[in-house]
């Protein structure tokens, strides 16, 4: 979600880089970037009462807000990407004041800088009341391993902050434009490279408490463990260098939304990872987004009606620790 206008962020910071919202006609809007579109949406981007008219029509109580990954600015100056990101989550926190029953958020971070991000991820779960922050799966190239962030788990892990992991930037996208391939092969590999990052880099180990939850059923990791265990089997020269635990107990720590879009997949990453490490996700409301939510664990007539049940509200609440109990 985004706000419906901001200020002027070329006027505000003095350089160029930034998204500036177009309001091209009625409910629609181009979200540019120094003059080029970047992508075009519609008022359930920003708009509160849409977007409840929406979950009343696809059977949702609540939605969890985060904001658009091209807001992330991971490249800016740190101070930029701090104010920026102080915008952008008192905005997503005056959304759930308002409709408190409706919405829950995640907070963004100025990632590039830790003692800011600290900063900030303190301030959304202390004083706004998020239960974590929504990051990237690299920051400007660097892998979440790289000891630059090591500052910010260790403060996650102490806030009991939940960090929802998102492609950005992702693996090939300059290699592979057409098509869409960023987005249908890029981004599943992005993931991946950053749960390997995260567990064979000893992050995971370090951080035993750390909540971790992986976007789009985790990308392509779960699909492709056989072959990253092999690896690390056979390699262990060059796998198991800053970790001697092997990625398939790693699994067992970290969670993964439903949107996969296929059931022979989701029946894999069930009997993998179980169904209390599964949340249904969305993706809401882009194009590779799941409509109407929880269609395919809807349709998955193999998942017993308790499976189903964690997967569509009770891995989230425990995930988010919210204050919510299934009826």
């Amino acid at each position: 979600m985004l706000p419906e206008r901001w200020p002027d962020l070329r006027e505000r910071y003095g350089c160029g880089g930034w998204v500036a919202l177009d309001h091209c006609a009625h409910c629609r809007a181009r979200m540019m970037i120094d003059g080029e579109l970047f992508r075009e949406i519609e008022s359930n981007c920003w708009d509160a009462s849409v977007r409840i008219a929406d979950c009343d029509q696809a059977h949702v109580d609540m939605q969890v807000l985060s904001t658009v990954p091209v807001m992330f600015s991971y490249g800016a100056k740190a101070e930029h990407a701090h104010d920026l990101s102080q915008l952008l989550n008192d905005h997503l926190a005056g959304v759930v004041r308002a409709f408190p029953d409706r919405f829950a958020a995640l907070a963004t971070l100025p990632m590039q800088d830790a003692t800011l991000a600290v900063r900030e991820l303190e301030r959304a779960m202390k004083s706004l009341g998020m239960p974590g922050a929504q990051i990237g799966t690299n920051i400007n190239g660097r892998d979440l391993d790289d000891p630059a962030f090591a500052e910010i788990f260790a403060a996650a892990e102490s806030l009991g902050a939940a960090l929802f992991v998102h492609p950005w930037d992702v693996l090939g996208r300059r290699e592979t434009p057409r098509f869409w391939m960023p987005w249908l092969v890029g981004m599943p590999a992005e993931s991946t490279r950053a749960i390997c990052a995260l567990a064979f880099g000893g992050v995971l180990d370090r951080h035993p408490k750390l909540k971790l939850c992986f976007a789009h059923g985790g990308g392509s990791f779960p699909y492709t463990l056989g072959r990253i265990e092999h690896g690390f089997q056979a390699r262990p020269d060059l796998c198991a260098t800053h970790s001697t635990t092997p990625p398939r107990e790693h699994l067992k720590r970290l969670y993964f939304d439903s949107i996969v879009h296929d059931e022979e997949a989701l029946r894999y990453l069930v009997r993998t990872v179980g169904a209390d490490r599964i949340a249904m996700g969305s993706d809401y409301p882009f194009p590779l987004g799941e409509n109407p939510p929880g269609k395919l664990l809807h349709n998955s007539q193999w998942l017993s009606h308790s499976d189903r049940t964690r997967m569509l509200a009770g891995t989230a609440i425990e995930f988010l620790a919210l204050p919510h109990r299934i009826t």
